[in-house]
């Protein structure tokens, strides 16, 4: 299943009228990590597991300042985003689209909704939710032009 961004006049490149869509959308309000491919300066992809909120067809993810994937987008924004596959690779979820770093926080029920979905991560990595915001301050937002999977 393939879903571009030249579609999005029909439908959105996660488009939960159609029975992929939805099943993507239920992953991506369920799993707790996602893979973040950013193209290094060499060529090379450059791939990380991150944290994100899925919400209104973007994604949200933080990340510590001066990191290289920081750089990476800087550089160039287009990035792959990855679920993780079932053991014998089946459920596999790939978007593809350009990242941007911003300077403006998001508003507080971004916020309430992502400390929410990662308290449990938050204790595991002995982090409060401030300690987190200041050092995990750099923000990224993802939006996907193209979705393929099976």
């Amino acid at each position: 299943m393939t879903a571009t961004a030249s579609d999005r006049s029909a439908a959105p490149v996660v488009d939960t009228e159609t029975e992929f869509g939805a099943k993507v959308a239920g992953r991506l309000g369920r799993e707790s990590v996602l893979w973040l491919t950013t193209v290094g300066p060499t060529g090379t992809p450059q791939p990380n597991p991150v944290w994100f909120q899925w919400r209104d067809g973007e994604f949200l993810i933080f990340s510590k300042p001066g990191q290289p994937k920081v750089r990476n987008i800087q550089r160039n924004p287009r990035v792959s985003l990855n679920l993780n596959s079932t053991e014998h690779g089946g459920d596999v979820v790939v978007l593809t689209g350009t990242a941007r770093v911003v300077d403006q926080r998001p508003g507080a029920d971004e916020i309430d909704a992502f400390t929410k979905k990662y308290a449990d991560g938050l204790r595991s990595i002995g982090l409060t939710d401030e300690q987190f915001y200041a050092e995990y301050s750099v923000v990224l937002r993802v939006i996907p032009d193209r979705l393929r999977g099976f």
